[in-house]
């Protein structure tokens, strides 16, 4: 009887057991979570990258127009990537988790509002950041800059102005869309962007004669297209007129504008530090045109001839 006993006790803690462990998820399932994964992130990636070639190739247009252009071109991308398109790139950021929590608890209407709030914030944003880009010339200068390359890098930079603004607008309705799984939309329109932007880039450059300041204002015009053809998708898209009802007066509200704020301010920051170690000392180029200066114009070569 005692061993009929301990029988089923060990029987009963064994069936426990197995209810306790946790089971392991059929491979069906694992499968179909990760195509669903891959299918939402490649072309997210996709969009970034095409979004980001908009500034290479006019780099690469500028490139063709002579060694001082290039520079210039090159190192205004980069100021107006740190001071700039950085920042309206961290605080747009936060929307990701403002639109996912509506969009996960339903509430279609906030995602709008959501939108709204951050679009008043980056475009006010949007206002010193011009002041800075601006001022290009000078504050390279005051870093050390080779003057003629500053002075290249500020025309190049004022140009870009305008497309800072829609820049933060791009961010505001890519990040819209894509909480709501809406992302192939986005590849199109940034397909499109970047066809017509290299079609701008010949006109303005080498057509119109503009220089490398045509290459720039060839950005800031492809950066209002993309955002074009996004609104135009949401005005007419069920998806769209489904989250957004129209401008609210709840976008404005302090409270919540302090709240956005809390959370973007961070994520501004971390992408800032981002941009900025990826970036790289502004003075590479100044250095590296003023040794190659310094190489043919020293008398290094004349002693090589010697040889």
């Amino acid at each position: 009887m005692g061993g009929a006993a301990e029988a089923s006790a060990s029987a009963a803690t064994a069936a426990s057991s197995a209810l306790l462990l946790p089971r392991a998820p059929p491979r069906t399932a694992v499968g179909a979570e990760v195509r669903r994964q891959v299918g939402l992130a490649a072309p997210l990636v996709v969009c970034s990258l095409l979004q980001y070639s908009l500034q290479v190739v006019s780099v690469m247009f500028a490139g063709h127009l002579g060694e001082l252009s290039l520079s210039g071109a090159s190192v205004a991308a980069s100021f107006a990537n740190v001071t700039g398109f950085s920042v309206l790139l961290g605080m747009g950021s936060a929307l990701d988790t403002f639109c996912g929590q509506s969009y996960g608890a339903r509430q279609y209407n906030m995602l709008g509002t959501h939108t709204q709030r951050a679009i008043i914030v980056l475009m006010l944003m949007g206002v010193p950041l011009a002041f800075i880009l601006a001022f290009t010339a000078q504050i390279l200068i005051s870093l050390g800059q080779n003057p003629e390359i500053s002075s290249e890098a500020g025309l190049y930079a004022q140009w870009l102005i305008p497309g800072l603004f829609a820049y933060g607008l791009l961010q505001c309705l890519t990040r819209f869309l894509q909480t709501q799984n809406i992302v192939q939309i986005l590849v199109v329109c940034s397909d499109l962007t970047l066809l017509l932007h290299i079609m701008l880039c010949w006109f303005l450059v080498q057509t119109f004669g503009l220089g490398h300041e045509g290459a720039a204002l060839a950005t800031s015009i492809s950066y209002w297209f993309n955002v074009a053809l996004l609104a135009i998708y949401v005005k007419v898209s069920e998806a769209g007129r489904r989250s957004w009802k129209g401008w609210s007066r709840e976008a404005l509200r302090l409270k919540d504008v302090k709240e956005y704020m809390r959370l973007a301010i961070p994520s501004t920051f971390m992408t800032w530090i981002s941009s900025t170690s990826k970036t790289g000392n502004f003075n590479f180029v100044h250095q590296s045109k003023h040794n190659v200066d310094g190489l043919y114009n020293s008398k290094w070569p004349q002693q090589c001839n010697k040889y």
